[in-house]
């Protein structure tokens, strides 16, 4: 309770800062809160008798959450809401209009900056060859884009409903199915010594078989979803019964291999034309006015200040490719898609941020033993840079109106 007290008032005086002095979004103060909070910076100061405020969590399951499991719940909560929240507001038949180019950029957002992430990890020695996992997992780490991170800017902002806001969300979604088989190929190669095509195959039907399943149902029943939670009478049901199904995605989601955001953004997304989306939504900003701070502070407490010094030049590079192979694997296929050249410019910069999804990525090959603590190291600097600097560049881009 002390943990989660601090977490919210930090998150709001963060939030405070950014927004009234910086004038940059309130989301930074939020991570940058996180970081100054955590477990390596002041978290780990003695209070009186009382201890550290937050301890280093040794007992977690994953490398790559140093907060304790009941935290990292609460701040996984706020995700699915993040995503469910993002789908409700997306206008579906302009999802399913730029879902063609959103494609085009997300394969493209993939392709490029896999190549420079394995390229490099060769260059500076850390890998034997492009067949090396470590290098692999490098490529892949650079194609993770934060979907979480873009939609909250999109969001504060007010053009998530825009070609290019539309476009960058659909596309962080397919990236993140790409990007998560590619991880799952990747662990597999470090774990058997080979590729088998045929697994990959299998893997590649589930996932992306289950997101297409889940998105369809969504869609054919979100009418009857609607009209059934309309007939409760009790107070909060449509929102409760709403959330359980946002979490009944989320769950699903997981146990297929993907990330549960996807699932709460696919359910968010069928139920985005209905009435009950426009009724939600009051109710629901005060839950997600609650909930997605948690994410973003433990977001920054997970960062480790302490373990990037000795490879701050490989990482500082590193996060130097990731920024251009996201601009331009994700910005030139918008130019051929017939954007301008602005709305190009702001796809490629909103893909650009790694947050979370390359945090959790790092996590599971630093638990697989693929990668070491140095490699790891490398995702934390490049997590830091591209999702500081992409919410900045993305808010720029928006207001200057000229290419």
């Amino acid at each position: 309770m002390f943990q989660l007290a601090i977490i919210l008032a930090a998150a709001k005086i963060g939030g405070e800062i950014s927004e009234r002095y910086l004038k940059i979004p309130s989301v930074l103060g939020e991570l940058a809160a996180g970081i100054l909070i955590g477990p390596f910076a002041l978290g780990a100061i003695d209070i009186w008798s009382y201890g550290p405020m937050f301890p280093l969590d040794h007992s977690s399951s994953s490398h790559s959450v140093p907060v304790s499991q009941s935290m990292w719940s609460i701040a996984q909560i706020g995700s699915v809401v993040l995503l469910f929240g993002a789908g409700l507001e997306t206008d579906l038949r302009q999802f399913m209009r730029y879902a063609k180019p959103a494609l085009i950029v997300a394969i493209g957002g993939v392709i490029i900056p896999f190549a420079l992430g394995a390229a490099v990890t060769v260059l500076f020695g850390f890998a034997d060859g492009f067949s090396d996992p470590k290098a692999l997992f490098m490529g892949t780490i650079l194609t993770a884009t934060s979907i979480g991170i873009s939609v909250r800017v999109l969001g504060d902002m007010r053009v998530l409903d825009t070609p290019e806001g539309i476009t960058t969300l659909a596309a962080a979604v397919v990236d993140d199915i790409l990007g998560i088989l590619v991880l799952t190929v990747v662990i597999g190669i470090h774990l058997t010594g080979g590729f088998s095509a045929s697994s990959v195959g299998i893997v590649a039907l589930k996932t992306i078989g289950f997101w297409l399943v889940l998105t369809g149902l969504g869609l054919l029943l979100s009418k009857h979803i609607s009209r059934f939670f309309d007939r409760f009478r009790v107070s909060g049901a449509a929102l409760a019964l709403s959330l359980a199904l946002a979490f009944l995605a989320a769950a699903l989601a997981e146990s297929f291999g993907l990330a549960m955001i996807i699932g709460a953004f696919s359910i968010g997304l069928a139920l985005s034309g209905t009435p009950l989306a426009h009724r939600l939504e009051d109710p629901l900003r005060g839950v997600y006015n609650a909930l997605v701070p948690v994410f973003f502070v433990v977001m920054g407490m997970m960062v480790d200040v302490t373990q990037l010094g000795d490879v701050w030049v490989f990482g500082l590079v590193v996060s130097v490719l990731a920024a251009v192979g996201k601009i331009a694997g994700s910005g030139l296929p918008s130019l051929m898609c017939k954007f301008s050249r602005a709305e190009s410019w702001r796809i490629g910069v909103g893909m650009m941020p790694r947050g979370e999804v390359a945090l959790i990525m790092g996590g599971v090959a630093f638990g697989q033993g693929l990668i070491g603590q140095d490699l790891f190291s490398v995702c934390i600097i490049m997590t830091i840079i591209t999702t500081l600097l992409a919410p900045l560049i993305l808010v720029r881009s928006f207001k200057n109106k000229s290419t």
